[in-house]
């Protein structure tokens, strides 16, 4: 009897949160504490938790599945920007490691740059970036390259710092002039951004008339 009572305890709970509750929970909470409380599956196997034990706190309302692999804590705090740490992890490699950064107008977003408040997700990945399935229609995927200057690490995610930001849309023209000029003059305000370093940088540098506006605006300020 005292067998059968261990193993059936052992496929509802997963042998090494039978065996050591306290330190599965704590392992998984020193996890999902640096992502807003997000976790994916192979994260919690590493914190202890098997398959079965998985679908049971999923069952008994503890964890929500909010993507394929990707959980949140039930009753964890809300915090700033969650949708940015899901996506992130949802670009994981097969390691566990995100792949995305995000970029564009969702960096200028991130530092409250301008007004930009855009309606869907901007990721940069690699060129070689590959998923299977569909891509999340709240995703809009670019693909280049980052050096390790051009991206910051926030609480569960990365995203383009806004030299390269400022670079990229620049580049792109995805913005109107005047959004852009006001993202610029606000990055240098807040030393975010060298003015020298922006207006000679490749992208920046043809667009003549945005530079020349963004001379004589801080100028005046």
């Amino acid at each position: 009897m005292i067998l059968l009572y261990n193993t059936l305890t052992q496929l509802r709970y997963g042998a090494d949160e039978m065996n050591d509750p306290a330190s599965s929970r704590k392992r998984l909470y020193d996890i999902l504490v640096t992502q807003q409380g997000y976790f994916t599956t192979v994260q919690a196997h590493t914190a202890g938790y098997d398959s079965a034990l998985c679908a049971y706190h999923v069952h008994r309302g503890d964890w929500q599945r909010e993507a394929r692999g990707i959980y949140r804590l039930t009753d964890y705090p809300p915090t700033d920007r969650p949708d940015l740490v899901l996506w992130s992890l949802w670009s994981r490699d097969r390691s566990g490691r995100p792949q995305g950064t995000y970029s564009h107008a969702t960096a200028l977003s991130v530092y409250n740059l301008s007004d930009v408040n855009p309606s869907k997700l901007h990721m940069m990945v690699s060129p070689t970036f590959r998923r299977r399935g569909l891509h999340p229609g709240i995703l809009i995927i670019h693909r280049g390259l980052l050096i390790e200057s051009d991206v910051e690490q926030m609480e569960g995610y990365s995203v383009t710092r806004p030299l390269r930001s400022l670079r990229d849309l620049a580049d792109c023209r995805m913005l109107s002039d005047e959004l852009l000029l006001e993202a610029a003059v606000q990055a240098v305000h807040r030393g975010l951004v060298d003015p020298t370093e922006l207006m000679s940088t490749p992208e920046w540098a043809p667009v003549i008339s945005l530079t020349a506006q963004l001379r004589r605006t801080l100028k005046k300020s």
